[in-house]
């Protein structure tokens, strides 16, 4: 008999291991690991994903299970080993009493010690090291134990909601799988320093940096620009392209506004003599759309994509003009410097 509550001890030990690594399993695994698995075919991912979109049912499931285990664990294990240390004890000749006593303290904190190392830190610790692993082999089963038992755990499950709801907090039924911007960015910025993570260009980096920026921040100054007359010839762009290197040219009117702009492309086939020092025709004149210089540069960038341009102009709140951004000079803030196949170098 006391040789079947040790056996008894060890079982009710694995089961509780069981739900402790089930439960760190289902919370902990990544949905982007077992996603391609489950559309690969696999049925023990499709079940895991399962899971984890119904987190808090398999978290009822694994608190019932491993309240049922731990309150068994006491009760079938206590009287066997309390037996087999009461054999050598009474060779002390201590009384009765005391050696009840003794005996029950030490099977207590044996119970306890093994409950918490083999039933409760060692499979969490395993669950945390490997979860996409655990998740695939203990999801199944706990799936399965999770409906036989529907009922019970679906009310406690119940219940528990509406205690949260008592105190305003809002269930959720799914584990965790999205993370905000900043959260990304630190996760980049640890697996950086961690070395399983390269970014040597710094792109990364930059596309965290680039959802907060504003067409301010990247537009270019009228003063800086190099501009044309917007009466300018081809000839005029030529020189242009011969002194500078730009490939495209904002066109401006007597007060310095922008009209327009013009590239390279728009008249290189006129060699004409006649329309070479004539006026650029106005067909050939790109239109600038206009974008205001607080708009976040990914809204600025999806605006000049649906309109096929590749120039704006950036104005304030007044409606003055206060610079012109450039689709290049966008891209330049993910992907680092974007070299203009014509620029001329100093």
């Amino acid at each position: 008999m006391d040789v079947w509550g040790i056996v008894w001890l060890f079982v009710l030990l694995l089961v509780n291991a069981f739900f402790v690594a089930s439960e760190f399993a289902v919370i902990s695994a990544r949905r982007s690991q077992i996603e391609p698995k489950a559309e690969a075919g696999s049925r023990a991912a499709k079940t895991a994903l399962w899971a984890m979109e119904h987190a808090t049912l398999m978290l009822a499931a694994c608190q019932l299970g491993i309240t049922v285990a731990s309150l068994l664990i006491l009760n079938v294990s206590e009287p066997a080993i309390h037996h087999l240390l009461e054999i050598p004890l009474h060779l002390t000749g201590l009384p009765e009493e005391v050696i009840g006593t003794i005996a029950f303290v030490i099977t207590l904190l044996l119970v306890s010690f093994l409950h918490v190392v083999l039933g409760e830190m060692v499979p969490k610790n395993i669950s945390f090291s490997v979860p996409d692993r655990a998740v695939l082999m203990l999801a199944p089963p706990l799936v399965f134990i999770a409906r036989v038992f529907n009922p019970i755990i679906w009310a406690l499950n119940a219940i528990a909601n509406g205690v949260l709801r008592l105190f305003r907090v809002t269930p959720k039924n799914e584990a965790n799988s999205v993370f905000t911007l900043d959260e990304v960015a630190t996760i980049v910025a640890q697996s950086t320093r961690e070395g399983v993570l390269t970014d040597a260009g710094g792109t990364l980096s930059a596309a965290f940096e680039f959802t907060s920026k504003k067409v301010r921040d990247v537009a270019v100054g009228m003063a800086s620009l190099v501009t044309l007359p917007e009466d300018a010839t081809p000839a005029d762009v030529e020189r242009a392209v011969a002194q500078r290197g730009f490939s495209r040219y904002i066109l401006v009117d007597d007060e310095g506004e922008p009209t327009g702009y013009l590239h390279l492309k728009d008249v290189i086939d006129l060699d004409d003599e006649n329309e070479f020092d004539e006026p650029v025709p106005p067909k050939r004149i790109r239109q600038l759309i206009s974008i205001f210089r607080g708009t976040d540069l990914e809204d600025a960038l999806a605006t000049m994509r649906r309109s096929g341009v590749h120039v704006a102009r950036a104005f304030d709140e007044n409606g003055a003009t206060r610079g012109v951004l450039f689709l290049e000079d966008i891209i330049e803030e993910l992907v680092g410097e974007v070299q203009d196949a014509t620029r001329r170098r100093p």
